[in-house]
């Protein structure tokens, strides 16, 4: 299964994957210019705290990137927020793990602490989630443009068996004739 561009462009589902983008977006945009504001060294490891997360200038450079990059698909909106929301959160998700077996060793150079380890899982899951709503599931409804683009056979006898046997026919009759 790949994620590909099945939503038409003016879909109501784009409005909740350019929302959840921009909102997340200008969290981590937020967070970064605070470090940025603070004039914290790149690598420095010294617990300094910003909105109760510990950073470095590192780390606010990553974060007004990652806020600039869901900016900017949120503009671009559709599938492309939808993608990016998804592999932006899984970054998170994975940059947590990561980072939750690097506290307290050398190699913590983002200076992550408990908090940013859960304050980074917390965000992975609500940016993916952005992204998956209404795209991967289950129980997608019959008349979603993904469920239709990954059953294609079954999406054509639906509509078949839902119009009334020949109103093709009774609309084209029915039309007025060209003058």
């Amino acid at each position: 299964m790949r994620l590909r561009d099945e939503l038409p462009l003016d879909h109501r589902l784009s409005r909740v994957y350019g929302i959840g983008a921009a909102l997340c977006g200008l969290l981590l945009l937020l967070f970064g210019c605070l470090g940025f504001a603070g004039s914290l060294s790149a690598f420095g490891t010294d617990g300094t705290r910003i909105a109760g997360l510990s950073t470095n200038g590192l780390l606010s450079l990553i974060s007004v990137l990652f806020g600039l990059l869901l900016i900017g698909a949120a503009m671009a909106g559709g599938n492309l927020a939808s993608t990016v929301n998804i592999i932006v959160g899984v970054l998170f998700v994975a940059s947590g793990f990561v980072h939750l077996f690097l506290i307290g060793k050398d190699a913590n150079i983002l200076d992550f602490g408990m908090s940013n380890v859960v304050f980074s899982f917390l965000m992975g899951l609500l940016v993916m989630t952005f992204g998956m709503y209404g795209r991967v599931s289950g129980g997608l409804d019959h008349d979603n443009p993904y469920w239709r683009r990954r059953h294609p056979e079954q999406a054509v006898r639906e509509a078949a068996a839902s119009r009334p046997r020949g109103a093709a026919v009774e609309v084209v009759r029915n039309q007025p004739a060209e003058r």
